[in-house]
């Protein structure tokens, strides 16, 4: 028996159902991306960091029987999910590979596209995951990107003190177990030393009300998160209490706004 390999963000299922909210927020912004780059019927896509497979149901509905998603995923619970999502959607068209993205080779394939969202950010080595991407996209396959670019743009107005502590804490988490919150920051460098071309690249950042659907996506990861520090010793329940009441200050008022992080869009192609 293999132990579940979990992330810093965790694998249980609050976190499972808060990463389906995240993905629906941010739906209508990836199937606009996913249009613009020629994502359609036939098409074969490498989900790189697939997770409970989320996007991976939207690209293998979009491409049809004649396309394929190949779906990389470390985590047996995120695995598990995945499968099930298959099942109950009648998916044939995904692959599912449990593998780890640091230390297992990426399965070989006549890609033309793969999708990595909020990956490079987490991983313990940027540069290792675009050379081995670089290995297995074919010339002039198509490599799409939403990575943070500046993580701190995520604030309240009025600020508030008490989130800001929080965002700190989740930054230095992130960077303690290998990761970087500001990974889409490597990766124009990462690109070109691994023979990728950007075409495109651009910032997505939003600033929204409390009666905003985006709203729920970082309000929710708060509630989510704030046990996990709890359970790092990071912080304490007066200090979560404190984050927690703030935040229902904020969403009693309709003009209180909040700007979410940066989240960074990079297209290239594979030369």
């Amino acid at each position: 028996m293999t132990t579940e390999r979990d992330y810093v963000l965790g694998t249980h299922d609050r976190e499972l159902a808060r990463l389906g909210l995240q993905h629906r927020v941010w739906r209508p912004v990836v199937l606009d991306c996913w249009k613009k780059r020629g994502i359609t019927v036939g098409k074969r896509v490498l989900d790189v960091g697939a997770g409970p497979g989320y996007a991976a149901v939207d690209l293998a509905e979009i491409i049809g029987p004649t396309g394929e998603v190949v779906a990389l995923e470390r985590s047996q619970n995120f695995v598990r999910a995945m499968s099930e999502a298959c099942r109950v959607h009648s998916l044939t068209n995904i692959k599912i590979h449990e593998l780890d993205l640091m230390t297992d080779d990426l399965p070989r394939g006549d890609y033309d596209f793969s999708w990595c969202r909020w990956v490079v950010s987490f991983v313990s080595d940027p540069a290792v995951l675009v050379k081995k991407l670089a290995g297995v996209m074919r010339k002039g396959s198509i490599a799409i990107f939403h990575e943070y670019g500046h993580y701190e743009t995520w604030r309240f107005v009025p600020r508030l003190p008490n989130q800001e502590r929080f965002r700190q804490h989740v930054i230095q988490t992130w960077r303690e177990s290998g990761g970087e919150p500001d990974g889409a920051a490597d990766l124009p460098a990462l690109l070109s030393e691994n023979d990728f071309a950007i075409r495109s690249a651009a910032p997505h950042i939003f600033c929204i009300r409390p009666n905003d659907y985006m709203w729920q996506w970082p309000a929710t990861f708060i509630e989510i998160y704030l046990p996990r520090l709890i359970e790092m010793g990071r912080i304490d329940q007066k200090f979560a209490d404190k984050v927690r009441a703030d935040l229902a200050s904020a969403e009693a008022n309709p003009n209180w706004l909040m700007i979410t992080p940066l989240v960074l869009e990079i297209v290239a192609e594979k030369l």
